[in-house]
C-alpha cells in the first residue's frame, strides 16, 4: 500500500533528523519539547486518509500495519495494539507486561507508542490535546472511541524497556503515588515528568 513517513523531530539532541533525512525519510523540526504537539505536527504534514503515529523507539512489523489498515477499512475510527518490551525481561516485568496487554484490551486504550486513526476521526476529536503533557494517548483514545469503534489489535509492537530500565521501581512507585493524590491534573505540566521529559530517558 502506498504510504508516507515523516519524522517529527522535536528539539532532539542527537542524530535522529540526520539518520531520517539520509534515508530518505521527510522530517519535520519543532520546538515543542511537547508529545502531544508534535504529534500533531506531524499529522498537519501527512497528506493521506489514515495516520499512524509511532514513538521513536518502537518497532512495528508488517502484520501490524496491515492489521490497522483493515481495521480502519473494515470501520473502526481508529485503534492501538499490544506492546512488548524488547530484551530479556526479569520475571516481574514480564507479568507487568501480560497485565498492560490486558489492561489496554479491556479499557480501549492505545498505548502511545502505536495509536491509528482514520484522518477525519482525527479532526473532528480536534487531534491530541495539547494541554496535556503525557496521556494523551489516554484522552485520544477515548475521544474517538466516544464518536465510533475503537478497536485493540492483537498484533504487537516491540517498544524499548529503557523507562523500566533507567528509572528505578521506587520512583515509578513515586509517580504512581503522586498521580493517585494529585489526579491526572499532575500530567498538565512538563514538571515532575522526568520518566517522559528528563534527560535521563
Amino acid at each position: 500500500m502506498p504510504c508516507e513517513i515523516i519524522v517529527v523531530d522535536d528539539a532532539s539532541t542527537d542524530r535522529t533528523a540526520g539518520i531520517a533525512s539520509d534515508r530518505g525519510v521527510r522530517v519535520v523540526a519543532v520546538m515543542h519539547r511537547h508529545i502531544a504537539a508534535a504529534r500533531n505536527a506531524g499529522a498537519r504534514e501527512a497528506c493521506g486518509e489514515m495516520l499512524v503515529f509511532v514513538d521513536a523507539d518502537t518497532l512495528v512489523g508488517a502484520d501490524v500495519i496491515c492489521a490497522a489498515h483493515r481495521a480502519l477499512l473494515d470501520g473502526a475510527l481508529g485503534g492501538g495494539c499490544a506492546v512488548r518490551l524488547q530484551g530479556p525481561l526479569r520475571r516481574r516485568l514480564k507479568i507487568a507486561e501480560s497485565f498492560f496487554v490486558w489492561f489496554f484490551r479491556v479499557t480501549r486504550v492505545a498505548p502511545g507508542c502505536f495509536l491509528f486513526c482514520t484522518r477525519a476521526a482525527f479532526d473532528a476529536v480536534g487531534g491530541f490535546d495539547e494541554t496535556w503533557y503525557a496521556g494523551e494517548d489516554v484522552a485520544m483514545s477515548r475521544a474517538l472511541a466516544r464518536r465510533g469503534r475503537f478497536v485493540i489489535l492483537r498484533e504487537a509492537v516491540m517498544t524499548s524497556a529503557r523507562k523500566v530500565r533507567t528509572f528505578s521501581a521506587a520512583e515509578h512507585v513515586r509517580l504512581i503515588v503522586r498521580l493517585a493524590w494529585y489526579g491526572r491534573g499532575l500530567l498538565k505540566s512538563r514538571e515532575g515528568l522526568d520518566l517522559w521529559y528528563g534527560r535521563r530517558r
